[in-house]
């Protein structure tokens, strides 16, 4: 049990290995309570997340990842801080993303990026997906064993996204090693230097602004020529910076969520041989499992909004200028809207309903996509072993599992899961 009124749980690292406990006592003292050590409303309940999620006119998303620790220069005073917001908000960290744009910018801009993900392009790319899943698996199933999170997860959701915005198949093996290094070549040096590794945002930037121009200067029959010549809603196009910065910040975030989500699917399939064997005897089993994934380790925990005006959340008084986390990772888990939500149940009848995915205009563009590499994934890897089981050598017997997750509030994923399975035969 965690005092939640002693706990400082943005500085308690060893919280994030297991935060559940966290959340259910923050839940005891209501599904919307204000935590005494930074003054933030902790949203916990679902029905509370949902209302907030939904609610733009009332709550900015401009703190959506910086949460307490922004900074503005003036005091965030009065009945409106709405024009506060708008004067200073270029100047908190990640502004530049979508996911901290507020409307009308967000709305255009989210525009831009669903003329990218279009059904059309979606089949295309799982197409690919396909091909991509039985090279990754090819790289060391012969071996019985894997690191997944390095071997599959993170490449496979890499390439995948790669292929999705365009990325020449010719530079694939480019971003691989610049952005995860290769754990079967060791450290390689590539175009400028191997530190761009440590700045994979540079790197995203830097190879994106120069497809895009040089796309623009000589158009060509592909998706980047499509990316790059994409315009908003009135038919204005972007400036080569506004559509960089949505090519990238879809390539990172959807990669990393996704190898979160993967990593998770393996422990359970790897954990329970009685789900292992259901999803074997039955693939259309598959979707929901993923869902219900998603739901019990929700990739993104939760994220932040700041209260334009004065407002009630679950019954809760909160003053314009006020910091909300909305913690889906908790809401997730409300027994008023999951029944016994702490199970992992394939044949859950609302399992769909979670808010991992978020909810409202900042809905995840990329879900879609994310389903399908969980599908994809794991029909090919079900269908090319016959049994898969977690390394006790790595990770301790059934009875006294350890596991390592990313230390990190507002992320939940497995830092490595190691694997032991018996590859069908050719």
């Amino acid at each position: 049990m965690t005092d939640v009124e002693t706990t400082d749980f943005f500085r308690t690292k060893s919280l994030y290995q297991d935060p559940y406990a966290y959340y259910d006592d923050l839940r005891d003292h209501g599904p919307v309570w204000r935590e005494p050590h930074h003054d933030v409303v902790m949203v916990t309940g679902y029905e509370e997340a949902i209302t907030v999620l939904n609610d733009t006119t009332t709550f900015s998303n401009c703190n959506t990842v910086v949460g307490p620790w922004a900074r503005w220069p003036v005091p965030l005073e009065g009945d409106d801080i709405s024009a506060i917001i708008e004067q200073y908000r270029d100047d908190l960290p990640f502004s530049d993303q979508l996911p901290s744009f507020d409307p009308p910018k967000h709305t255009a801009h989210r525009a831009l990026l669903m003329r990218l993900i279009t059904p059309k392009r979606l089949r295309e790319n799982e197409a690919f997906m396909w091909r991509l899943a039985d090279q990754q698996l090819d790289e060391f199933l012969g071996s019985g064993r894997c690191e997944f999170v390095g071997d599959y997860a993170n490449p496979f959701t890499l390439l995948v996204v790669a292929d999705l915005l365009g990325v020449p198949e010719a530079d694939h093996a480019t971003f691989r090693k610049e952005l995860q290094g290769d754990a079967h070549e060791g450290p390689t040096r590539i175009d400028k230097t191997a530190a761009m590794a440590h700045k994979p945002l540079e790197f995203l930037y830097d190879r994106f602004s120069a497809y895009i121009e040089d796309r623009r200067r000589e158009p060509r029959n592909d998706v980047m020529t499509e990316l790059a010549t994409a315009t908003f809603p009135d038919g204005s196009l972007p400036a080569v910076h506004d559509v960089m910065l949505i090519a990238a910040n879809l390539f990172a975030a959807g990669q990393e969520t996704t190898a979160r989500m993967l990593g998770t699917a393996l422990r359970l399939i790897g954990e329970r041989p009685e789900l292992q064997q259901a999803l074997r005897d039955d693939h259309n089993r598959i979707p929901a499992f993923v869902e219900e994934v998603v739901r019990i380790e929700s990739p993104i925990q939760g994220n932040f909004r700041l209260a334009r005006v004065p407002t009630t959340v679950g019954g809760v008084d909160i003053p314009a200028g006020t910091t909300l986390m909305v913690i889906a990772g908790a809401a997730n888990r409300d027994a008023r809207q999951f029944e016994c939500p702490a199970e992992f149940r394939i044949d859950r009848v609302n399992g769909r309903q979670h808010v991992a995915f978020g909810f409202g205009i900042h809905a995840c563009a990329g879900a879609p996509l994310a389903r399908a590499e969980g599908r994809v994934s794991l029909e090919r890897i079900l269908e090319r072993t016959t049994d898969i089981r977690i390394s006790e050598a790595e990770h301790g017997p059934s009875d006294a599992r350890h596991y390592e997750y990313t230390p990190i509030y507002m992320l939940r994923g497995l830092e490595q899961l190691h694997l032991e399975f018996t590859p069908v035969e050719p």
